[in-house]
């Protein structure tokens, strides 16, 4: 199953609304999620700032402060 990794921090309503359209289309698109807070990595914290959420599928980026449902379609089936 392929996973994929949402940046985000706690108090982010964008952060927020992107999980919740993600768990919504779950179960038509089959992947798994996996939360990171950016705050617990100073590293992460750095590279993203205040450019969250970002998620992405292994380092590729695949959107950011909005789900892009085009973007995730193309990301999950390779394109």
């Amino acid at each position: 199953m392929i996973e994929l990794t949402l940046y985000h921090r706690p108090g982010c309503h964008l952060c927020d609304d992107m999980r919740d359209a993600l768990l919504a289309v779950q179960a038509t698109l089959d992947f798994q999620l996996r939360d990171i807070d950016i705050d617990d990595a100073p590293d992460l914290r750095a590279r993203y700032g205040v450019r969250i959420p970002v998620l992405c599928l292994g380092e590729q980026e695949i959107c950011h402060f909005q789900l892009n449902p085009v973007a995730l379609r193309e990301a999950l089936e390779g394109g």
